[in-house]
């Protein structure tokens, strides 16, 4: 039954979130904030990830590529459908989610402890829509570029490791990542990223925003934060999958 209470209050604060803001430009001003803090920082890391995992999906297709009658280019295209259909928008998601999330969650976490969210609420201010709905339209924004840089970079590392290892040449493995392609692929992909974007804000605000108590309520909260919204990802992970590919 405690399940069913958290979810109930989870959607009666969005309901608090989702108001218009009562300054357009203090908004906008938060947003561009967000941006900068939550999402463009986490470049580094969606780099760095997405490049090692092109590069192993490329090695490891080539050395389980065990008849002749298997194309060469076929380690392109795993790599292409790899990333674009999963890896990029759901790992990352995941990744974003730790990062991200346990950052949201101890922010708003610390100042619901140290009262600053009570002091919002006597001036009158909304401090749900105040302190999260710029969170999560600047996640909401940015992350499909996220995702579409990370899908770059990974088929970038795979080409570069193929060529290296000189496991695959450079024109088969570029055949195999534009061979069948499907436009619809990436318009799936983009589909999940949005919705991870507003379970990885949404979700650690949840558990900020309410947090009672001290500092180690604010650890447990951030903690709380990044297991529940990687179990809300996996989820709607596969219904999405089962709603828009089968």
């Amino acid at each position: 039954m405690k399940v069913f209470y958290h979810i109930g209050r989870y959607f009666i604060l969005l309901t608090k979130v989702f108001q218009k803001p009562e300054k357009t430009y203090m908004f906008v001003d938060q947003v561009f904030k967000e941006i900068m803090k939550l999402c463009i920082g986490s470049l580094g890391i969606i780099s760095i990830i997405s490049f090692f995992l092109g590069a192993v999906i490329t090695i490891q297709t080539q050395s389980n590529i065990s008849s002749a009658l298997i194309p060469v280019y076929t380690v392109g295209f795993a790599v292409r459908q790899s990333m674009i259909l999963e890896l990029s928008p759901t790992i990352i998601s995941l990744i974003l989610a730790g990062k991200v999330g346990s950052n949201i969650a101890s922010e708003i976490g610390t100042m619901r402890v140290t009262e600053q969210i009570d002091a919002l609420e006597i001036m009158g201010v909304n401090s749900a829509s105040y302190l999260i709905f710029p969170k999560i339209t600047a996640t909401v924004l940015i992350n499909p570029f996220l995702i579409i840089l990370s899908m770059g970079i990974a088929i970038f590392g795979g080409w570069l490791a193929g060529i290296f290892t000189d496991i695959v040449a450079s024109h088969d493995f570029i055949y195999g990542v534009q061979y069948d392609f499907k436009s619809f692929s990436v318009t799936y992909a983009m589909i999940k990223t949005v919705v991870f974007a507003f379970i990885i804000t949404s979700v650690p605000a949840y558990h900020g925003y309410y947090t009672n108590g001290g500092s180690l309520e604010v650890g447990s909260s951030s903690t709380k934060a990044v297991v529940y919204s990687s179990i809300a990802i996996l989820i709607m992970n596969y219904i999405l999958t089962q709603l828009l590919l089968i």
